[in-house]
């Protein structure tokens, strides 16, 4: 097994490599804006610190988010046609799952809330207990004003970028920052082999058969984009 994990969710542009026992390579570069100039560089650069090449890949795991749409559009997209130029599968996962196994394999313990930088002034958030055996939701992902959370979520230790930016409503910065590609890749093989602590079924975890193509694989952004299409004119046309 080789399995590639890509997430563009998060400030990190960041990539993964798990072969089946461990994280074996690991590649992330922070910054918001440029997602796609960032993203094939790294998944080279993660096959090359293994020796190996695009078709060595067996799995392939993408962050679903959510996310800011342009910039989580673009690891999905990627990591889509990665998986259909080779046939492969390729999955879905939420990306704050993965920040919240991040901190469970930083040692983390207890009640969390994960919060990351929706933009407008919001975060995207989630609530999780982590105990020995992993990482489990225990409130869906939400956007809103840091503030507007429920005071009993704002009141828990908090990982990723919401506590830096909303110090105020979120004081309590704990764990990660970002989304990692190697968690991301570690979570997506203890889903796929059963050792995922909680519910090990394929829960979470969206499943698409290469002869399915891209179907199936839905982005999590939990509002609409900015851009829309401009409604129909009403001008009449002769003829």
């Amino acid at each position: 097994m080789l399995l590639l994990a890509i997430d563009t969710s998060t400030t990190a542009i960041t990539v993964g490599l798990h072969d089946g026992s461990s994280v074996v390579a690991e590649e992330t570069t922070l910054d918001a804006r440029a997602h796609a100039e960032h993203l094939a560089p790294g998944i080279g650069a993660a096959l090359d610190a293994v020796g190996a090449a695009p078709g060595d890949v067996t799995d392939v795991v993408v962050g679903i988010g959510p996310g800011p749409f342009t910039g989580l559009r673009v690891g999905i997209v990627t990591g889509r046609t990665f998986a259909f130029a080779l046939g492969l599968p390729v999955r879905g996962l939420t990306s704050l799952d993965a920040l919240a196994h991040r901190a469970w394999r930083d040692g983390h313990r207890g009640d969390l809330l994960v919060a990351t930088d929706a933009r407008r002034k919001e975060v995207y958030a989630a609530a999780y207990a982590l105990d020995d055996d992993g990482a489990v939701r225990t409130a869906e992902p939400v956007v809103a004003r840091a503030a507007d959370l429920p005071s009993r979520l704002r009141a828990l230790p908090c990982a990723g970028r919401g506590p830096s930016l909303y110090p105020e409503a979120l004081p309590h910065a704990a764990g990660p920052l970002d989304v990692s590609g190697g968690a991301l890749a570690d979570l997506a093989v203890r889903r796929i082999t059963g050792t995922a602590g909680g519910d090990t079924t394929a829960e979470g975890l969206q499943w698409v058969d290469p002869g399915r193509g891209f179907d199936g694989l839905e982005p999590l952004y939990l509002r609409r984009p900015d851009a829309a299409p401009a409604p129909p004119s009403k001008k009449s046309t002769l003829g």
